[in-house]
């Protein structure tokens, strides 16, 4: 079993994650454990997809935990003040935010769709 992870830990996990794939899709090479395949680009955005599904959920809940420390009035600003309007630009961002995640997930999930079909010719 894992250790247990904060939040934070496991975004920066998934931040290094999507890295390494960015560097692991510029190796081409089948005999080097790149890929080669139209298969491959297919689970590949499937991956992809599926993390895409899950980014509007994680935002949410990020949204909710701010909410709720503002309304226990547990936040104040560096800035001077309660924060209140850092946190309404916040939520709004947020709010933006998963928008874009379930346009992201649609997305993906018809290149997924698409890739589906194809298959490699020699």
């Amino acid at each position: 079993m894992t250790d247990a992870k904060t939040p934070a830990q496991l975004a920066s996990a998934a931040a290094d994650a999507v890295q390494a794939l960015n560097h692991a899709t510029f190796n081409t090479s089948y005999e080097d454990g790149g890929w080669w395949w139209p298969s491959d680009a297919y689970d590949v955005v499937g991956g992809l997809d599926r993390m895409a599904g899950m980014l509007g959920q994680a935002l949410d809940q990020i949204a909710a935990h701010v909410e709720r420390l503002a309304q226990h009035d547990h936040i104040r600003s560096d800035k001077g003040g309660d924060g209140g309007e850092d946190v309404a630009t916040a939520l709004r961002a947020l709010k933006s935010a998963q928008a874009d995640a379930a346009r992201l997930a649609s997305h993906l999930g018809g290149a997924h769709s698409a890739l589906s079909s194809l298959a490699y010719k020699d």
